[in-house]
């Protein structure tokens, strides 16, 4: 039996990139407003689904989405991690304040993921490396110093290796501990491969857990546990029915650019339609029966220090009394 040809369509765990897809040539989509600005050699993407008609065209909920871009974030230089590491302690700074968060509300932080798995290791990574203090809340309230919130973190493992879906484990552990807010951290896939490795989103409406690596099974969400979610995804990962794909359109765009017998030199693949496409992807994957997902093979490090990067903005945003203008400090 054929298989759907959907297995093989573009795919995106990002807002930005899902607006990117619906909206044909920078028209505005009703319903979601966005805007875009440059801070050095970090672009900062905001986006707020507003409506039903939004959400429905863009694919994503009604929310807001916070994109960081950073295309030398490859490169590996630390003064620039630290950069990235203090606007993104800013720009989620700002987000807690949007939503009215309560700025001694306690936070679980959640790291989803296989610590084994090196793309999918982002969540477990952070957690290994942010600041928890709930412990001496509840032990020695008395000595806990001013500009500290109560803040708890777990990495719940994989329903491989657990047997139990991550969304129960965590709704059990909010249940027992009474967070005021979680905060869901995951590695994500880009239709982008100048995306991977070189983003961080951050979304109010929650994540799903296995979303980076195609399993999309129960989420985190304020609905499901009770309580608000911000989710903070970077993608690691690409599928590869998405690369054959943009490179097949890319590559007769620029021949036709650039010579006049690109049809000649291209038949009927030039003309090819997006379904018609996806079955040419379709046949090539064939042989291994599903879709496969691309990494950078730069990803051992990087991992290291986007963890990094994210566990220092989140000590900043989360504690007053960690510098949010300074948080190379508190990197680990």
């Amino acid at each position: 039996m054929d298989k759907d040809l959907a297995l093989y369509d573009i795919r995106t765990d990002l807002a930005i990139e899902a607006k990117e897809l619906a909206s044909q040539e920078g028209a505005d989509i009703p319903g979601v407003w966005s805007e875009k600005v440059e801070q050095g050699e970090v672009i900062v993407s905001r986006m707020h689904i507003q409506t039903d008609e939004g959400s429905r065209r863009i694919g994503k909920m009604i929310g807001h989405y916070v994109t960081l871009d950073v295309p030398g974030m490859r490169q590996g230089d630390t003064d620039l991690q630290d950069r990235i590491a203090t606007t993104f302690a800013q720009e989620f700074e700002a987000f807690l304040t949007r939503i009215g968060f309560d700025r001694m509300g306690s936070v679980l932080i959640v790291g989803l993921g296989n610590r084994n798995v090196t793309p999918d290791s982002l969540g477990p990574l952070v957690v290994e490396n942010v600041m928890v203090t709930r412990q001496f809340f509840e032990l020695m309230p008395d000595q806990v110093s001013p500009g500290y919130r109560p803040v708890s973190a777990i990495a719940p493992g994989v329903l491989g290796t657990t047997g139990i879906e991550s969304s129960d484990i965590i709704q059990g552990i909010v249940e027992k501990a009474k967070p005021d807010l979680v905060i869901a951290i995951d590695a994500l896939a880009s239709k982008a491969l100048e995306r991977v490795n070189t983003t961080v989103q951050i979304a109010d409406t929650g994540i799903h857990p296995g979303s980076g690596i195609g399993n999309k099974r129960k989420g985190l969400t304020k609905d499901i546990l009770g309580v608000p979610v911000i989710g903070i995804g970077v993608p690691t990962v690409v599928y590869a029915s998405t690369i054959v794909g943009s490179t097949i359109e890319l590559m007769v765009e620029h021949m036709k650019k650039h010579s006049p017998n690109a049809g000649q030199m291209f038949g009927t693949l030039g003309e090819l339609e997006t379904n018609e496409r996806l079955q040419l992807v379709k046949e090539v994957l064939q042989p291994v029966g599903h879709d496969l997902l691309v990494t950078p093979k730069e990803i051992d490090k990087f991992m290291e220090d986007i963890a990094n990067v994210i566990a220092s903005g989140l000590n900043a945003a989360l504690h007053e009394a960690v510098d949010t203008d300074n948080v190379a400090a508190y990197t680990h």
